[in-house]
């Protein structure tokens, strides 16, 4: 698909300084929110490659009493979950993602997320429709979350844009967050 693979190369040309620039900002602009602050639980994702940076976002949200739970991938593509209890918590998993080691609550846990973070390569501005990698592991995952929860794709500039392809199964996120800031979708 011609939309991935543009994002996905530029990307790969973010220089190191500007991915950690735009983590600073993507992780300063959800804290700053109210709703993010009150979440208990709160579903996210550890990111890998050019994704923008969670790292610091996922600790600093169990910094703050958070329960964070993660994400294990399970041998059918669809998304388990488990706790986050630190950085030394996590182990490699099945496509050397880091997952957290304790114990799996089961791919409906997300149902009792009060905010969910999930990646995306692009987010459609006007539909909130994501553009994932193509598995639709966070397209099962999200249509477990209930219609009230706040559901955010964090994305780099140039990536929230018009025209998203979609297909039936493809899920909206009500927020997307660039280093530009928080954008309400839906």
């Amino acid at each position: 698909m011609k939309v991935r693979r543009e994002v996905i190369g530029a990307r790969t040309s973010l220089s190191p300084e500007q991915r950690r620039a735009n983590a600073t900002s993507i992780r300063e602009t959800l804290l700053d929110q109210p709703w993010v602050q009150m979440a208990g639980l709160v579903a996210c994702y550890w990111s890998t490659g050019s994704e923008p940076e969670t790292h610091g976002l996922v600790f600093a949200l169990w910094k703050h009493g958070a329960t964070v739970i993660l994400p294990v991938h399970k041998d059918d593509d669809d998304l388990d979950w488990a706790v986050y209890d630190g950085p030394d918590t996590l182990e490699p998993g099945r496509s050397g993602i880091m997952e957290p080691i304790d114990t799996r609550r089961g791919v409906d846990t997300i149902r009792t997320a009060a905010l969910v973070i999930v990646p995306a390569l692009a987010v459609d501005r006007r539909t909130g429709v994501r553009l994932g990698r193509g598995g639709g592991s966070y397209d099962r995952a999200l249509a477990r979350v209930g219609p009230n929860v706040p559901t955010v794709a964090l994305l780099h500039d140039g990536e929230l844009i018009d025209d998203v392809p979609a297909e039936e199964h493809d899920q909206a996120v009500r927020y997307a967050v660039t280093p530009e800031g928080l954008t309400r979708l839906m």
